[in-house]
């Protein structure tokens, strides 16, 4: 028997045929029409509770806090507004700001509208992260999000001595991470290792955002503390205590997503300019992982926890991304792709081996997970010589 040759499939197509790339999209473009088809009242409900919840939290424990020199009174204070600013950034404003809940024509819950609680202004945040990082996925050198624009995410980089500090720099943007959002939608990183001068647009950009930080620095450790009297101290620490603990759970669910062993990253190069929808579909599919847990988890997360889901249909409305994702699933295995979903603990743990192995020459520390690619050429083998997928 002849053995059957099989192509080297390229990386953004997952050893997929153009044909087999546009069924794909085909069937991703009918799960998403069944949802935007479905969208209604039970939807509605759902993001205004979330929001009254959220708010209700934040104020209670804000009031709680105004005797936060009382310990009790501290841990519940700071437990409740650390869990309020994870809503209000994840489920609510992440989300929002998406577009996902513009169909309800709210305008007190609309991404032309809506503000939060973060230092990067919301208008940026758009352009930079809906814009660029959801066009540009897990393309190195066009999409910030992928290392924060500061590491080596992937093998092709050339190594420098520099990336040996990349562990140590990683943890300090995570305590630090709604501040590098805010300079990354700047871009202030290119501009520092380019030696460029700020347009005047940028600069415009740079001051909006400075006086939203003041804002929030203000808010959260002038105000408030002013409000607790004597107890000033104590609200204080509550507060940072609170934005970082929000810090590490974002920057821990973001790097989840992105950055785990097995996610695919692609250069330039190798990005069409004539990308088809189904081909956006896969290069989606393979550069996103998925965190496995309870319908809480997926809640803390603001469901990012499905980020595949949510690569692929950043628009739909964020609490139908638990109910898709055995369909999107399903569509993975029929096509030979692998679906990168553990639980969280292993998926961080992944993430940081990779911030760890690749801030080395490469072959100083193995994978923890090898590419999927021969287990995906095997399964095409399978599928070339069966029907194809319908």
């Amino acid at each position: 028997m002849t053995a059957l040759a099989i192509p080297v499939p390229t990386t953004t197509t997952g050893g997929l045929t153009a044909e087999q790339v546009e069924r794909l999209g085909a069937e991703l473009d009918a799960i998403r029409q069944q949802v935007l088809d479905s969208r209604g009242e039970r939807d509605a409900a759902y993001i205004r509770r979330l929001v009254r919840v959220q708010r209700l939290l934040e104020l209670g424990s804000r009031a709680v806090l105004l005797r936060s020199r009382n310990k009790a009174a501290w841990v519940a204070g700071t437990a409740g507004l650390a869990v309020a600013k994870i809503l209000d950034n994840m489920e609510i404003g992440h989300n929002v700001l998406h577009g996902q809940w513009d169909w309800m024509r709210d305008p007190k819950i609309h991404s032309t509208t809506w503000e939060w609680d973060h230092v990067s202004p919301a208008e940026q945040w758009k352009r930079a992260h809906n814009e660029t990082h959801h066009t540009f996925t897990n393309i190195v050198g066009k999409d910030n999000d992928l290392g924060y624009g500061i590491m080596r995410v992937d093998e092709a980089q050339e190594w420098k001595p520099r990336y040996l500090v990349q562990p140590a720099w990683n943890f300090v943007t995570a305590c630090i991470f709604e501040y590098g959002i805010a300079m990354f939608d700047l871009d202030l990183g290119d501009h520092i290792r380019d030696k460029r001068n700020m347009s005047p647009e940028k600069k415009a950009e740079l001051k909006v955002t400075l006086a939203k930080a003041r804002r929030q620095i203000g808010k959260d450790f002038v105000l408030y503390p002013a409000l607790s009297g004597r107890a000033w101290r104590s609200t204080l620490a509550a507060n940072a205590v609170a934005n970082l603990t929000r810090n590490l759970w974002s920057h821990s669910v973001i790097m989840c997503g992105h950055f785990p062993e097995g996610v695919e990253t692609f250069e330039q190069d190798e990005l069409d300019e004539n990308e088809s929808r189904g081909h956006w579909y896969v290069r989606q599919m393979l550069g996103s992982a998925n965190i496995s847990g309870s319908r809480l988890l997926h809640l803390m997360t603001g469901n990012l926890s499905h980020q595949i889901e949510h690569h692929i249909f950043p628009d739909l409305p964020s609490n139908r991304y638990v109910e898709i994702a055995p369909k999107v699933r399903e569509v993975f295995d029929r096509f030979g792709l692998a679906y990168n979903a553990r639980p969280m603990v292993k998926q961080v743990a992944s993430a940081w081996h990779k911030v760890v192995r690749l801030s080395l020459p490469n072959g100083w520390l193995a994978e923890t997970n090898r590419r999927n690619l021969v287990p995906q050429l095997r399964r095409l083998a399978s599928a070339t010589a069966a029907p194809t997928p319908a």
